[in-house]
C-alpha cells in the first residue's frame, strides 16, 4: 500500500503565525504511512461565480482544486476571527467545493485543530468550520477535540512546544490516522 496525503490548510496567513507551528508539529508527527502537503492559501482570488468557467477561472483555484481532490485526508489549523473561522479558509472551502458536481472536499475525512491566545482556544472558529464542513460531505473526526487556548504561552522562541502541548498533539496525530483508516478502504 502506497502511502496517504493529508493535505494540510492553516487559516492565517502570517508568516510566523501559531496555527503554522501547530501544522508543522503535526506534519513531523504523523506516522510513516502519510506524508503532509501544506496547501497554499494566499494566493487565492475571492470567489466568484462569475470566474468559474474554462475562460476566467484563476489557475491559484484550479490548482486547489486539484490538490484537494488528490489528498486522501484533510486536517485545519485555524485561528479564530470574531468568533468564526477566517475568511481564507472559508474562500478556499468554497473554491474547492466548486463546480457543486464535482466538490473536492465529498467523502474526504477530516479534522480541526483550532487555537487562540485566550482561553477558549478557537471554539467559535471550530464549530464553525465543522458546519460548512458538514455541509461540503468532509467527515470530520469527532473525537479528541481539539481547542487549544493559551497558545502564545506554549510554543517556544524556536517554533518548539512544551512536552505537554506535543503529547497532546501525538495523541491527535495517531487518533486522525486512526479516523483516515476507519473511512478509508485499505487496499494491497
Amino acid at each position: 500500500m502506497g502511502k496517504g496525503t493529508i493535505g494540510i490548510l492553516t487559516g492565517s496567513l502570517r508568516r510566523d503565525s501559531y496555527s503554522k507551528k501547530v501544522a508543522l508539529c503535526l506534519s513531523e508527527l504523523l506516522g510513516a504511512r502519510f506524508s503532509a502537503a501544506f496547501l497554499e492559501l494566499s494566493d487565492l482570488p475571492i470567489y466568484n461565480q462569475d470566474l468559474d468557467n474554462e475562460t476566467d477561472l484563476p489557475p491559484a483555484w484550479g490548482r486547489l482544486r486539484r490538490e484537494v481532490k488528490a489528498a486522501d485526508a484533510v486536517l485545519f489549523v485555524t485561528p479564530e476571527y470574531n468568533r468564526s473561522m477566517p475568511p481564507v479558509l472559508k474562500n478556499a472551502l468554497d473554491i474547492a467545493s466548486r463546480p457543486m458536481t464535482e466538490n473536492a472536499w465529498k467523502g474526504k475525512p477530516g479534522a480541526v485543530v483550532s487555537l487562540s491566545p485566550g482561553g477558549i482556544g478557537g471554539f467559535g472558529a471550530n464549530h464553525h468550520l465543522r458546519q460548512s464542513a458538514a455541509c461540503l460531505g468532509i467527515h470530520m473526526m469527532q473525537q479528541p477535540e481539539a481547542y487549544i487556548g493559551g497558545i502564545a504561552g506554549l510554543v517556544d522562541a524556536d517554533g518548539g512546544f512544551d512536552d505537554k502541548t506535543r503529547d497532546f498533539l501525538r495523541t491527535f496525530a495517531a487518533a486522525f490516522e486512526a479516523w483516515i483508516d476507519r473511512l478509508t478502504p485499505q487496499t494491497s
